[in-house]
């Protein structure tokens, strides 16, 4: 018997010895990171709320419970109960029973209803019929992304359910060794911004945190294949932490799983989603360049499968010496700061991936208060020493004065954006200027993945600002639902229209001008000096969108392959402010305002200079140790 079964046992005998003796345990098993109990009793489990509280407590585990298959009605039977018990105004949408874990996934236009005040509508519909609710939102807007990784989890329920239990066992194996150290290794995104990529390693552990591809530098990936990286490969390492789904971070995940890896990814749900949308269209792209694929659609498809969504807090076991927690990292949908705790005490290292330190109009600011952090991996996008953005409201100020005087002169503004995040934070500031009258209204026209990334967003509005989640509670009130807003989906054929019509706004991927729809725009509005094109996120080193901002007027059109060039006639600008980075002063209240502060702070994700300044300044204002390490080096830090 392997010592996890031994462990099994036990844990059941102690479950057993603390639920009441008319209570029948018929099976425990691990579930990735949870402990799943499944009983004859489901109903008295339900009555008792405090009974899986204190098992929690006295386990130290996450706890599922589910009843035993035999034990259940049949879902005919139960479907109109449990529609008895939810109130009618959270507009049930869909009940799916599923037998062979005795859950049915109620999906509700008001899932806040169906869950009820601590729970009680939950436990009520439990004890009702004896299955165990899942609650998912419906989308406000039709997400075909959101119903197609559903609809795959669901056809793939089974065979995830196996490799939970195998990563469940994984997790809570006996740790093998008496050593105690901890070493970061960077793989990618130091003095550079782009292919983000760290191996943080234990005596027992391996954890890939990240792992994206270089904007405007397709040829430079991640140094997946360096010995003292990865050992013997992608199978050696136990989890991969995701903290959000840009490329620069998520477009070479799926390329693990060709590399033989199997293992858990561990993200926000809203990532999960955002990442096979982004890696699907990586792919799409690449194809229509003309340049061969990393990876095929099916391994997108291996990382949805292998994905575990966690919630902000939720302290998580992923390895037998390390427990993860995910925070708000206030950049986009569903971005976190990676929190690990390392061993009983030993160790401490967060990776804060992408922050936005200050709130917006879609997010909460990042979150600093951790119990302790003794190595702090901190992006440095904006840490050169003149890096200070201006005011979001003096910038919107000032894309709303250049979108005003555009309109004057009978010309079109041309936004590119990326498709997560700073879309949306337009679209509202749009909106909002709309509706007060401060711009005329005209069409904004949506293009690339802004709607279908829009849609995610209203999926999730538990991810957003208190005040923008009760608007899209309401239809009436939702933002993104404002007439004016135009999806482009006719393609060429509708942009042509747009281009021949009136005033306009124009909101289009890619964010940076490395492909996508936006080139299409360049074509149609370049040669217009009336019009102006309006950069209002980061543009990194060697993208087009860097080129433009500093001066290039000569563009390659067609396709973006060069055959042709294009005279930029229309104007140009620059609006800061509303990158979803911290500048160099967020970045440093960031670190000022930690309760306590790190010990030693690695600074990454920007150039050398960036990267170089914030190291020295955070040294010299807050005496802590600090780095701008190069791509493949390893710190030892105990």
């Amino acid at each position: 018997m392997s010592t996890v079964d031994k462990q099994l046992e036990e844990i059941e005998a102690t479950i057993e010895r603390e639920v009441p003796s008319d209570v029948t345990i018929t099976e425990v098993t691990y579930e990735g990171p949870e402990l799943v109990i499944y009983t004859r009793d489901p109903k008295r489990f339900a009555r008792d709320g405090d009974l899986v509280r204190q098992l929690a407590s006295k386990l130290r585990k996450r706890i599922t419970v589910r009843p035993d298959p035999a034990v259940l009605s049949k879902p005919d039977d139960a479907r109109q109960q449990v529609m008895d018990v939810v109130p009618e105004e959270a507009g049930v949408t869909d009940l799916d029973f599923h037998i062979d874990t005795g859950e049915v996934v109620i999906e509700a236009e008001k899932p806040g209803m169906v869950i009820g005040r601590h729970g009680a509508t939950l436990r009520e519909i439990t004890q009702e019929v004896g299955w165990t609710p899942e609650v998912v939102r419906t989308p406000p807007i039709e997400s075909s992304t959101v119903k197609n990784v559903r609809n795959f989890l669901k056809q793939e329920r089974n065979e995830r359910r196996d490799i939970l239990e195998r990563i469940g066992r994984q997790i809570h194996r006996e740790e093998m060794s008496d050593d105690e150290w901890v070493r970061i290794t960077t793989l990618g995104c130091c003095r550079e911004v782009g292919r983000a990529a760290f191996i943080i390693s234990t005596p027992e552990t391996r954890i890939l945190v990240d792992c994206g591809d270089k904007p405007g530098s397709p040829d430079e990936v991640p140094y997946l294949q360096v010995p003292e990286a990865l050992g013997a490969g992608a199978s050696s390492i136990d989890a991969v932490v995701l903290t959000h789904a840009h490329l620069d971070h998520s477009a070479l995940i799926p390329l693990l799983f060709k590399y033989g890896y199997d293992g858990p990814i561990y993200t926000t749900e809203p990532t999960r989603d955002l990442m096979g949308l982004l890696t699907l269209d990586y792919l799409d792209v690449a194809a229509k360049e003309g340049r061969t694929p990393p990876y095929e659609s099916e391994m997108v498809r291996e990382a949805v499968k292998h994905t575990i969504p966690l919630e902000y807090g939720d302290v998580t076991d992923i390895s037998p010496d390390i427990k993860l927690t995910l925070h708000n990292a206030g950049h986009i949908l569903g971005s976190s700061i990676a929190h690990f705790h390392i061993g009983d005490g030993l160790y401490n290292v967060a990776f804060s991936g992408d922050i936005h330190y200050d709130d917006t109009r879609l997010f909460n600011g990042a979150v600093n208060e951790f119990p302790r952090v003794e190595t702090l991996v901190l992006e440095s996008t904006y840490g050169g020493r003149n890096d200070y953005q201006t005011d979001q409201e003096d910038s919107e100020r000032k894309l709303i004065q250049t979108i005003k005087d555009t309109i004057e002169q009978d010309g079109k503004v041309l936004i590119p954006a990326f498709a997560v995040g700073r879309s949306q934070e337009i679209m509202l500031v749009l909106e909002e200027a709309m509706r007060e009258g401060k711009i005329p209204e005209v069409p904004v026209h949506l293009d690339g993945m802004i709607w279908e990334a829009t849609a995610i967003h209203t999926t999730y509005p538990e991810y957003l600002r208190d005040d923008l989640r009760e608007r899209i509670f309401h239809d009436d009130s939702n933002p993104f639902l404002a007439e004016q807003f135009n999806h482009i989906d006719a393609g060429e054929e509708e942009r042509q229209d747009v281009a021949d019509e009136g005033p306009s706004i124009i909101l289009s991927t890619s964010g940076m001008m490395e492909g996508g729809p936006i080139l299409s725009w360049l074509e149609h509005l370049g040669a217009d000096p009336n019009s102006n094109l309006v950069f209002v996120g980061y543009q990194a080193q060697g993208t087009l969108g860097r080129r433009i901002q500093n001066g290039w007027e000569e563009i390659p059109v067609g396709n973006g392959r060069g055959r042709d060039t294009l005279t930029l006639k229309m104007g140009v600008e620059v609006v800061d402010g509303f990158s979803g980075h911290a500048d160099r002063q967020g970045l440093e209240n960031f670190v000022k305002t930690m309760n306590p502060r790190p010990e030693k702070v690695l600074c990454v994700h920007g150039d050398e200079s960036s990267t170089q300044d914030l190291s020295s300044a955070l040294y010299h204002d807050y005496n802590m140790r600090t780095f701008a390490p190069k791509n493949l080096e390893t710190f030892r830090f105990i």
